[in-house]
C-alpha cells in the first residue's frame, strides 16, 4: 500500500491530530475543510455562501498540492451548522462542480469546529 500525507500551505493547517489528506491507492482523501482564510486563519465572512467558497477554495488546493483537482473529486460530504442553508451552501457549491459532479452527502450536525457554518471534505482521484 502506498501512503502520502499531502500538506501545503495554501490551505489552514489542521487544527488537531490530522492531515490535510492523505493520497494512498491513487485515492486522495481530503480532511474537512472550513472556510478559513490561510492567511489570516479567520472565516472569509459570517455567511454560509462565504464559508462554502473559501472551503472549496482550501479543498481545491489540497487537491492541487497532491496532483489532482476538483474535476476528479468522486465523493464530497458537506457538513452545515444548519440544515436551513442547504440552499445558500448548494448555490456556491454548484459554481465548482458545473458538470459531472461528484457524489455526495449533505446533512446538518450539532457544532462544527471553530463555530464553523460550513465543513466540506472529500475523496478524489489521482490522474493517470
Amino acid at each position: 500500500m502506498s501512503r502520502e500525507v499531502i500538506a501545503t500551505p495554501h490551505a489552514p493547517a489542521a487544527v488537531g491530530p490530522y492531515s490535510q489528506a492523505i493520497a494512498a491507492n491513487g485515492f486522495v482523501f481530503v480532511s474537512g475543510q472550513l472556510g478559513l482564510v490561510p492567511e489570516t486563519k479567520q472565516f472569509a465572512g459570517e455567511t454560509v455562501a462565504a464559508q462554502t467558497e473559501q472551503a472549496l477554495e482550501n479543498l481545491a488546493a489540497i487537491l492541487e498540492a497532491a496532483g489532482t483537482d476538483l474535476a476528479h473529486v468522486v465523493k464530497v460530504t458537506v457538513y452545515l451548522a444548519d440544515i436551513a442553508s442547504f440552499k445558500e451552501m448548494n448555490e456556491v457549491y454548484s459554481a465548482f462542480f458545473p458538470a459531472q459532479p461528484p457524489a455526495r452527502a449533505a446533512f446538518a450536525v450539532r457544532d462544527l469546529p471553530l463555530g464553523a457554518l460550513v465543513e466540506i471534505e472529500a475523496i478524489a482521484v489521482l490522474p493517470h
